[in-house]
């Protein structure tokens, strides 16, 4: 029944919003009843009868239902664009609310703890057992925001053309901020019009040379000579949830690999 009321897209834009496989087929066949009981809704949409009514409650909870304090409990459907409005709202809320949340314990005594327990605990760990896989340029780009921060001498980072824009737009002011503490920041990448302000606004508080010639190709950094994110995968013909990098505290893959390679790089770039 649900499958003739709307088609694919329109399911997998409402699982996007965050709404289930219940929760969607029971709010599309809502807004075609536009008001109706919880035993219809169940017949028509093919959820549960015994799941239905706190399916329903959720959608209330997001905004996109109202219920009515009648016998039997009836259920009406709220305008999509007002709904829409509605989940921004709540979304906001939450937003806010934990970002409180997060200020206060980073604030108090928890993180103090949580921090000695994880300092303690990779005391007894193997270093070259930190190692992971990052899968997308999301989870890259958190890991290297980390790296950044961490580094206290020096963070060395050869990238292609697209990388670099991509570095400035995402790590500028961690990278101006780095550079202002000591570290000493070396980036080799390949010039071109698609990264110039990127190079521009670079130069004023990094080393950059063009690696334009180098016969080199990839994408890792190295934060001072023991920690490094390694590209896997080719950023120019890689879509970025597919992207693909390799993290590790192994002093001997950044401090023995890594660095001298980049600095028979950094040694041949412009």
């Amino acid at each position: 029944m649900v499958e003739s009321m709307v088609n694919l897209e329109v399911m997998d834009t409402l699982r996007s919003l965050g709404l289930n496989s219940y929760e969607r087929k029971l709010f599309v066949t809502l807004l075609a009843k536009g008001t109706s009981n919880a035993g219809t809704l169940s017949e028509l949409s093919g959820v549960p009868r015994s799941r239905t009514y706190d399916v329903l409650e959720s959608l209330a909870d997001k905004g996109f239902v109202v219920i009515q304090s009648s016998k039997p409990l009836k259920y009406v459907a709220i305008d999509p664009r007002e709904a829409m409005e509605r989940l921004k709202s709540k979304h906001e809320e939450n937003y806010k609310t934990m970002i409180k949340r997060i200020e206060i314990v980073k604030k108090g005594k928890t993180l103090d703890e949580l921090e000695k327990l994880f300092k303690n605990g990779v005391k007894t760990v193997d270093p070259t057992e930190f190692t992971g896989a990052l899968k997308g340029r999301n989870s890259m780009n958190q890991q290297m925001q980390t790296l950044i921060k961490k580094s206290k001498k020096s963070f060395s980072l050869l990238t292609s053309s697209e990388g670099l824009k991509e570095l400035y737009e995402n790590h500028g002011k961690l990278l101006e901020d780095a550079a202002k503490r000591g570290v000493k920041i070396k980036i080799a990448a390949p010039f071109g019009n698609i990264n110039e302000d990127a190079v521009k606004n670079l130069k004023s508080f990094v080393e950059i040379r063009n690696m334009k010639d180098s016969k080199v190709a990839g994408r890792f950094a190295v934060s001072d000579s023991k920690e490094f994110v390694f590209a896997l995968t080719k950023d120019s013909n890689t879509h970025p949830t597919q992207d693909l990098h390799l993290w590790s505290q192994s002093d001997h893959a950044a401090g023995d690999v890594l660095e001298p390679l980049f600095k028979m790089v950094w040694k041949n770039s412009n």
